[in-house]
């Protein structure tokens, strides 16, 4: 799994990006289900998320766009926004 070190990935669990994104911890869960949100590991029983990956679905549902199946076409919409927001 190679990351952009322009975009590392944010652990976090379901509850704190439950939190941070107005969701429940059970949205979370089921968009890692649904999305393949991407998973940094566990500590203990909890599953570490990727908070950027999680904040890509929740914007793309947001904005009403069809969320990118997999963690890697996700973090490509990510730079190419972000890409996209400084030549602005």
């Amino acid at each position: 799994m190679l990351f952009d070190p322009n975009d590392p990935p944010e652990p976090a669990t379901a509850a704190r990006a439950g939190a941070r994104l107005k969701r429940t911890s059970a949205t979370i869960r089921k968009w890692s289900e649904r999305y393949d949100a991407r998973q940094l590991g566990r500590v203990g029983r909890q599953v570490i998320y990727d908070y950027r990956d999680l904040a890509t679905i929740d914007g793309c549902m947001h904005r009403g766009e069809p969320v990118p199946p997999t963690p890697e076409e996700r973090d490509r919409l990510r730079a190419k926004r972000r890409a996209t927001a400084l030549a602005a």
